[in-house]
């Protein structure tokens, strides 16, 4: 599938910021199943210091404001062909040793409900008890924005039974690191069906499992990723994959306003041709 991509994210103040130091991880990479067709960020009133892969693998942009400020616009856009692998990316492949993903963090620290939650799952296989594990969380836990926040914990989130997308990734990672199994955060964009414009990007979990690799898990859609899902950032939680992060010196409030549209585009025969040349070279650089 070719998709069209843009993500706009707007800061303003109360009053000038003379400092901020923000991390930017808001560009895909050409990987399994999904080729990068072209991706530009661009950032206004703020200076793009540097960019560097993180020990994930994340392309992260260093933006910083020297200066009296009161508004930052940040765009990121561009088009990626996916592709549909039922939600197997594969075999782990990262400077990241595989048992780190095991380890708890503040916000996918398994408590009694999630334990219970993730005994419950029945299945003769791995794979069949995180599908299990998935609709139950999905029935579990309502789509409803407003009711958590970046910083609720999984177990507050599965708790109060209502989330959006991040708390059902992390419930689903938690109770799976419960039953021994590596899990990880995925952050990026998903294309809804008569929803081009959305406000805000995607996350769901993907899962280590023996055979397959990691395999990815929409608790929130109670669907596996296909090829409507673009990959963005990795880690073990939200706060290693957060489309923006960082700081800012003084006490002027903020106002974010983010603007997300997705889309399939209609391809042409030269662009079907550039993308297989793109996926050769892609395949031939990882050989």
């Amino acid at each position: 599938m070719h998709l069209k991509i843009s993500h706009t994210t707007e800061y303003h103040y109360d009053e000038p910021v003379q400092y901020a130091l923000q991390r930017l991880r808001l560009t895909p990479l050409t990987q399994v199943g999904q080729t990068v067709l072209g991706w530009e960020t661009l950032v206004d009133g703020a200076a793009i210091e540097v960019n560097y892969d993180d020990h994930f693998g994340n392309r992260v942009h260093l933006v910083s404001i020297d200066g009296d400020r009161e508004t930052i616009h940040i765009t990121a856009s561009g088009e990626v062909h996916t592709e549909d692998r039922a939600g197997v990316f594969g075999p782990h492949q990262s400077y990241v040793p595989l048992w780190l993903f095991a380890r708890e963090t503040p916000l996918t620290k398994a408590g009694k409900l999630i334990r219970e939650l993730a005994k419950s799952a029945e299945g003769d296989t791995a794979l069949a008890r995180m599908h299990a594990l998935m609709e139950t969380i999905h029935e579990a836990v309502t789509y409803k924005p407003g009711e958590t926040h970046a910083e609720t914990a999984a177990e507050d989130a599965l708790e109060s039974g209502q989330g959006v997308c991040q708390d059902h990734a992390h419930i689903l990672i938690a109770a799976a690191r419960s039953l021994d199994l590596p899990a990880r955060y995925i952050s990026g964009y998903l294309m809804m069906e008569g929803h081009p414009e959305q406000t805000a990007s995607h996350a769901w979990a993907e899962v280590h499992l023996n055979g397959l690799g990691w395999v990815g898990f929409d608790a929130a859609n109670k669907i596996c990723p296909d090829d409507r899902y673009v990959r963005i950032a990795s880690g073990l939680c939200y706060r290693d994959a957060a489309p923006i992060s960082g700081l800012i010196h003084g006490e002027a409030k903020e106002t974010l306003k983010v603007s997300v549209t997705v889309e399939q585009q209609q391809q042409s025969q030269s662009q079907s041709q550039n993308q297989s040349q793109a996926r050769g070279q892609s395949q031939n650089q990882s050989q």
